[in-house]
């Protein structure tokens, strides 16, 4: 199993770890006697590391598709249109390569629309006899509705657990329900995503193709400590660090922002005096350089930092997004120089996310965010695999 920030809970399982009794976001101090009786193996999150195999992933299940929507750090869609080749062989071929190349294990689920496609890959997922891959794009109306009629309500993409319950009032149980009813009925009682989902289990294909991610309108980063945190220098570690990490961001989709909002807090469940605090530092001028950025939050920061409480998180978030070019376009009522843009950025910004990009996050940053690898705000994260794909150093040995 996966363990939370700060080794919490449990938030990813193995099917032997569900067969234990471990629920999803079971507290690890809980659960953690199964290491010694049952041999229970629970790993720190290492999100780097699922960020390259992800970017990985995504690369060779594209190779099959030009026109690839990425949904999720594990779910991506194809357009299979023209390609050759049945939907068992095009999966079969899918999960070949991905395992070889990559190295981990995938199940592919084909079928007329986004939410059938959906459904084919939780069939894929529960049933062993379709090993991996479950197509059912060619099927009849008959055929589709016999083999979706055993899928629960609360498994369909769209629906959810929250969902099920009003649905199952009205009959409506398993996804061939819901395929069969009448879709103005479905908007007109809840709304107009379930008559969507509705149409799409029955093979209409209602839901738009996102080929380009749509830029973010807002962008956060924030942690929970390792251990509580008192000093201001501590906390401005990790402001400045966070600001780091949510301008890399903000660049990368070539965005500026006009507005930080910065927030400290204590623990809630701890019986410590409590206290929040938060504020908005606006820019002149909207802009996406680190030094500006980090400069605009540590002020922030001092503003709502109180002494004698035990901060537990603190983060930050990038408002008032605009694309480089929005903000050129308006120019600026402040400042006789124009905005740089993506083909005017300036030149440390580049060579900052050059190096970073090339060597490691953070191999240059801003010196208010250096700090010691046991900060007390840092994660604790004392059962880290290691970074196989993402560190020189922890590579595998397969020949010496």
């Amino acid at each position: 199993m996966v363990l939370s920030n700060n080794d919490g809970c449990a938030i990813a399982r193995t099917q032997e770890a569900k067969d234990l009794g471990i629920k999803m976001g079971a507290p690890w101090f809980k659960i953690k006697h199964l290491a010694d009786s049952h041999g229970l193996i629970a790993l720190s999150a290492n999100f780097n590391l699922y960020g390259d195999l992800s970017g990985r992933m995504m690369n060779v299940i594209g190779q099959f598709s030009p026109k690839q929507e990425i949904y999720s750090i594990d779910e991506s869609f194809l357009d299979l249109t023209g390609v050759p080749g049945s939907g068992r062989e095009i999966g079969g071929a899918i999960r070949q390569r991905v395992r070889q190349w990559v190295g981990i294990p995938t199940c592919v689920g084909i079928g007329p629309t986004k939410t059938l496609a959906k459904l084919a890959n939780h069939l894929a997922k529960k049933l062993p006899r379709l090993q991996g891959v479950c197509d059912l794009s060619e099927l009849s109306t008959a055929d589709l509705m016999r083999a979706i009629r055993h899928v629960p309500i609360s498994d369909v993409w769209g629906v959810g657990r929250q969902l099920a319950p009003k649905l199952q009032a009205l009959e409506i149980h398993t996804a061939a329900d819901l395929a069969q009813a009448d879709w103005r009925v479905m908007r007109d009682k809840f709304s107009i995503v379930v008559s969507k989902t509705s149409r799409e289990l029955a093979g209409e294909a209602c839901l738009e193709w996102e080929e380009v991610p749509a830029d973010k309108q807002q962008i956060m980063c924030s942690r929970s400590f390792g251990r509580p945190v008192l000093a201001l220098e501590d906390l401005e570690q990790a402001i400045s660090t966070f600001v780091s990490r949510a301008a890399e961001k903000l660049r990368s989709q070539e965005s500026m922002t006009a507005s930080v909002l910065v927030f400290i807090r204590t623990s809630y469940f701890r019986n410590d005096p409590q206290y929040s605090g938060g504020t908005v530092a606006r820019m002149l001028v909207p802009t996406d350089n680190t030094v500006d950025l980090v400069q605009a939050a540590l002020s922030a920061l001092r503003k709502v930092y109180r002494e004698g409480f035990k901060y537990s998180k603190a983060g930050v978030c990038l408002l008032d997004l605009a694309s480089q070019q929005q903000v050129a376009s308006q120019g600026s009522l402040f400042s006789a120089a124009p905005p740089s843009t993506s083909m005017d950025k300036p030149a440390l910004m580049s060579v900052l996310d050059d190096l970073n990009q090339r060597y490691g996050r953070s191999t240059i940053a801003a010196a208010s965010s250096f700090a010691p690898d046991d900060a007390v705000w840092k994660m604790k994260q004392e059962r880290m695999t290691p970074a196989y794909t993402t560190d020189w150093s922890q590579v595998v040995d397969v020949w010496k």
